[in-house]
C-alpha cells in the first residue's frame, strides 16, 4: 500500500533534520534542481555514517538511508538512481570498517541482508526478548519428558535443515501472523512450533488430504474461520495474516473447553477437535502423557504434539543446544516496481546473503496471490523487509546484474537446437562435388559445419500430394484417465505421464497455486505424453 502524503512528508523533514540538512541553507541553484533536496538529505547521512562511533549508530543512520530511497521510490518525480551512488558508497564504507578480513562480507551489496549471530552477541539477548509473559506461561505449562527430548534429537539431527529453514521463514512471517497470537494471549514460541511442524513456513504448500497453507486449514475448519476461496480464485487459507488470526481464534476455543492445556490443543488442531474433546472429558481431564489418553489418538498425532513442543522449545533455548538461528532482517518495508518483473527475476538480481538460499520464498510467502513465473506491471507495490527492498534498489532496477537477471528469464531453451540439414544433390557436371576422397567423404561431408542451419531457416519438403481415396479422416485421439493414488500430487501425475502442469490443471478444472487432488478421483490426462 502507498503511504498517504502527510505521514509521507513528516518522516522526510524528519530525516532531513536528522542529517543536519536545511532547507533554509539551499542555493539557488538546489532550489532549481528537484532532486537537490534528496540528494542533499543522502549525502548527510552518507557523512554521519562515515563519522559514526559505534555500529549500532550506523545501524540506524544505515535505516534511515534506506527509509529515504523507499519514500524517493514512492515520490513523483524523484529519481532513485541518482541516490543509489552515495548510498552504494555508505554502504561500501560501512562494510568496510565493520570487518575489513572478514570471510562473510558480502561483495555484491549491503551486508545487512541476513547476518548470522555471532559470538559477540549477549547469550541472553534472544532469550530476554521472547521470555515475556506469554512464553514463560508456555515454558511453565508444557511437560519436558522423554517424547519431547525424542523430538529435539530429531530437530537437531536429520531434521535440522528443516528447522533452520523454518525459523527463516517465520521471520519474515512474524510480522503478519504474530500480532493475532499475542491478542490471545498465545506464545510466540508455540506459533513457530506449529509453523515448523505443518509447513516449515512454506505458505504455498497442501496434504494430500486437502489442508493447505502455513498452518494447514483443512476445508471446512478453513470455512468455520472465514478462510476460504474470496472470489477472485485465490484461497485464503494460503494468506499468513489471516491464517493466522484463524488459528488464534481456534486455539482460544480449544483452550477454553480443554482447560488452558496445551498438549490437548495440539491433539485437537492436529487429531480432530471431536476427538479431542471426547477423550479429555472420558478421562476425567487427566494430561496427554497419560497412557489412557495418549492411545486413543492416531500416531500422527502421538508424533505431532512432541515434535510442535520440541521446535517450541528451541527457539527459546537455541544456544543450550549449539543451534546458531540466522538473524534476519524482519522489518516490514514494501517494495514499488520500477519496471515489469517476475519474482524469478527479482530471486536473481536481488542474490543472497552467503549461506542462504536467496529471496524467491520469502517474496512469495510475504506475497501469497502472486505465482513465481508471473510477470508484475510497474507500479505493483510488494510486501517485504528493508532489507529485501534494499536489494531489489541495489541490483535490480539498473546494472548489470538487473540486466544479466531479465536475459536469463527471456532466454529461449529451443533456440539452441540447431538443424542438420539435407545434402544437397550432387552436380553431373561437376568432378569435384562427387570426388570421393581417401576418407570416403564428400567434400560436403567433410565440412559438416557448412550443412549446419537454425532450426526456424529449415524448410520442410512440400507433402506428396495424396490421391482422395487414401486420404483418411483421422479420429479424435481419446484422452486417457487417471486415478488418483493416496500420496499424489498435480506435479507428480504431470512429470509420471509426460504432461504440462498448466494444460493438465485446466483440463481438469484445478486452480493454482494448490492443484489440489483427492485420492481415488479421476484426471484427465490432456496433453500428455504418455
Amino acid at each position: 500500500m502507498v503511504r498517504p502524503a502527510t505521514p509521507l512528508v513528516s518522516s522526510l523533514l524528519a530525516i532531513a533534520l536528522m542529517s543536519g540538512f536545511a532547507a533554509t541553507g539551499a542555493s539557488a541553484a538546489d532550489r532549481k534542481d528537484p532532486m537537490a533536496e534528496w540528494k542533499g538529505r543522502m549525502t548527510g547521512l552518507d557523512t554521519r555514517i562515515k563519522a559514526a562511533q559505534s555500529e549500532a549508530e550506523q545501524h540506524e543512520l544505515q535505516a534511515q538511508m534506506d527509509q529515504l530511497l523507499q519514500a524517493c521510490a514512492q515520490a513523483r518525480g524523484c529519481d532513485i538512481a541518482q541516490l543509489l551512488p552515495i548510498y552504494r558508497e555508505a554502504s561500501a564504507a560501512r562494510r568496510g570498517a565493520a570487518n575489513d578480513d572478514s570471510d562473510d562480507a558480502d561483495d555484491d551489496g549491503p551486508d545487512e541482508m541476513i547476518d548470522v549471530a555471532g559470538d559477540k552477541t549477549p547469550e541472553q539477548a534472544t532469550a530476554d526478548k521472547l521470555l515475556d509473559e506469554r512464553n514463560r506461561h508456555f515454558m511453565d505449562t508444557v511437560k519436558m519428558n522423554p517424547a519431547v527430548q525424542a523430538g529435539i534429537r530429531r530437530w537437531l539431527t536429520d531434521m535440522r535443515p528443516s528447522l533452520m529453514s523454518s525459523y527463516e521463514n517465520f521471520q519474515y512471517l512474524k510480522s503478519s501472523m504474530l500480532p493475532a497470537f499475542q491478542r490471545h494471549g498465545l506464545s510466540e514460541a508455540l506459533l513457530f512450533g506449529i509453523i515448523a511442524k505443518e509447513s516449515n513456513g512454506k505458505v504455498h504448500v497442501g496434504s494430500r488430504v486437502g489442508a493447505i497453507g502455513p498452518l494447514q486449514f483443512m476445508p471446512a475448519t478453513g470455512r468455520r474461520f472465514g478462510l476460504g476461496q474470496d472470489g477472485s480464485g485465490f484461497d485464503t487459507r494460503y494468506d499468513p495474516k489471516m491464517s493466522s488470526e484463524a488459528a488464534a481464534e481456534y486455539f482460544s476455543e480449544r483452550y477454553a473447553e480443554l482447560n488452558n492445556n496445551i498438549e490437548m490443543s495440539l491433539a485437537a488442531y492436529n487429531g480432530g477437535e471431536g476427538r479431542a474433546l471426547r477423550v479429555y472429558q472420558s478421562t476425567g481431564g487427566r494430561s496427554f502423557w497419560d497412557a489412557d489418553v495418549y492411545s486413543q489418538f492416531p500416531a500422527e498425532t502421538r508424533d505431532y504434539v512432541p515434535m510442535v513442543i520440541a521446535a517450541a522449545w528451541l527457539y527459546l533455548h537455541p544456544r543450550e543446544y549449539g543451534v546458531r538461528f540466522p538473524r534476519v532482517s524482519d522489518r516490514p518495508a514494501q517494495i514499488k516496481l520500477e519496471k515489469p518483473i517476475t519474482f524469478n527475476e527479482m530471486t536473481i538480481c536481488m542474490g543472497n546473503a552467503r549461506g542462504t538460499d536467496g529471496y524467491l520464498r520469502a517474496l512469495r510467502n510475504m506475497n501469497p496471490r502472486y505465482s513465481p513465473d508471473v510477470w508484475l506491471a510497474a507500479g505493483t507495490v510488494l510486501n517485504a523487509t528493508t532489507a529485501m527492498a534494499r536489494a531489489y534498489n541495489w541490483n535490480c532496477t539498473s546494472g548489470r546484474r538487473a540486466e544479466l537477471a531479465h536475459e536469463l528469464m527471456v532466454a529461449d531453451a529451443r533456440s539452441a537446437i540447431v538443424r542438420i540439414g539435407p545434402l544437397e544433390p550432387a552436380s553431373p557436371d561437376s568432378a569435384a562435388s562427387t570426388q570421393i576422397g581417401e576418407s570416403g567423404l564428400d567434400a560436403t561431408a567433410q565440412d559438416p559445419a557448412a550443412r549446419v542451419q537454425p532450426m526456424a531457416a529449415a524448410k520442410p519438403a512440400p507433402p506428396k500430394p495424396v490421391a482422395k481415396a487414401e486420404r483418411k479422416k483421422e479420429k479424435p485421439k481419446k484422452v486417457k484417465m487417471y486415478r488418483v493414488a493416496r500420496g499424489d500430487t498435480l506435479g507428480r501425475i504431470a512429470d509420471k505421464h509426460d504432461c504440462e502442469l498448466k494444460t493438465l490443471a485446466k483440463a481438469n478444472g484445478l486452480r493454482a497455486p494448490g492443484y489440489i487432488v483427492k485420492p481415488g478421483s479421476s484426471i484427465r490426462l490432456e496433453g500428455c505424453g504418455g
